[in-house]
């Protein structure tokens, strides 16, 4: 449940319903908002008295909350949520954000490169793979921690926030260290232990992507688990689903953008890359998320995609992210954002 105070409340009214919900065994979560402040109750309110909560006088109305996500429900907390990614950059808000880079980590000369490219052109974060779970156990599998140095060799070159996947719960007191935002993997979406340790264990953003063929409220759930532990943190991606169609490598869901910006208040990115597995979709895919509302975008650019150790048949090149960064723009102001 969650109580909604009347504008102009006093703090004395303010304590008076706090006092009254934790009297029925709650928690308190307080979310003050640009218009509205939300008491979002934290635990079984079957025992509150929501008769006697509509009658105080600070009170404006009791709803009752039927989701089981609490932290990530946008009934808690109304206004949207900004995310800093270090640098300046962020994630929410009117400015869009794009996280651009290769797959994987491949070679020094071949992630500064890319970073460098993808500056130039506009990018506002480097994303870049050092741990690569694969499909197969012969695929390349990444140059994992010394991948990490690479990228803080790129970040170093071009102070582009860095943003790469981690595998399992041992690595994350070493990407506390040196990466910006920790990226959930779809295989990784429900991986409840490392969700929970992400939630105690760092503050440093999570990008949480969505899984194979996840509902959007497993999603929500997964950001739940995250957030519950404490790290508030927490961008969601919405990166395709497996459907029967073959066509494309996954069906990117651009409905679900919606619904999760109604339903909830944390920022969404979308991966049209991963999405269609097709590097000649990247561009026009990457224009409908923005008109759809997403918050940004993450894609995937290599300077060789042919000869690219994973992913190259969905990898654009430099050039290609150049122009496409120049149509990002031209949505934006359609749609009442910027880059």
């Amino acid at each position: 449940m969650v109580v909604i105070m009347k504008q102009g409340f006093t703090p004395e009214q303010l304590q008076e319903a706090i006092l009254a919900m934790k009297a029925g065994g709650v928690k308190v979560n307080i979310s003050k908002g640009s218009e509205t402040t939300v008491l979002g109750a934290e635990g079984n309110a079957a025992k509150v008295d929501l008769e006697m909560l509509e009658q105080l006088p600070g009170v404006e109305r009791v709803m009752r909350v039927s989701e089981p996500y609490k932290k990530a429900n946008r009934k808690y907390h109304p206004d949207d949520t900004v995310i800093d990614l270090g640098n300046g950059t962020a994630v929410g808000g009117k400015k869009l954000a794009v996280i651009a880079g290769p797959c994987s980590v491949e070679s020094e000369s071949q992630i500064v490169g890319v970073a460098q490219a993808v500056k130039a052109a506009g990018a506002s974060a480097l994303r870049g793979g050092a741990f690569k779970p694969r499909t197969s156990p012969y695929a390349f599998q990444g140059l994992e921690c010394e991948g990490l140095k690479l990228l803080q060799e790129a970040k170093e070159a071009t102070s582009l926030p860095i943003v790469t996947e981690i595998m399992s719960t041992e690595y994350i007191e070493l990407f506390e260290e040196c990466v910006d935002v920790i990226q959930v993997g779809a295989r990784n979406m429900q991986n409840f232990d490392l969700l929970k340790k992400l939630g105690k264990c760092t503050t440093k953003p999570i990008l949480l992507k969505r899984g194979l063929s996840s509902t959007i409220e497993e999603w929500l759930m997964s950001a739940e688990y995250i957030m519950a532990g404490g790290n508030q943190k927490v961008i969601l991606c919405e990166r395709g689903i497996r459907t029967f169609e073959t066509f494309t490598r996954n069906t990117l869901d651009l409905s679900a953008v919606l619904a999760v910006k109604q339903l909830s208040h944390l920022p969404v990115v979308v991966d049209p890359s991963h999405a269609c597995g097709k590097a000649w979709m990247v561009e026009r895919m990457s224009l409908a998320a923005i008109a759809a509302g997403a918050d940004g975008l993450i894609i995937e650019v290599h300077n060789d995609p042919k000869n690219a150790l994973c992913d190259g048949a969905q990898s654009i090149t430099p050039e290609q992210f150049s122009q496409l960064m120049g149509k990002v723009g031209d949505m934006a102001r359609c749609v009442g954002r910027e880059v």
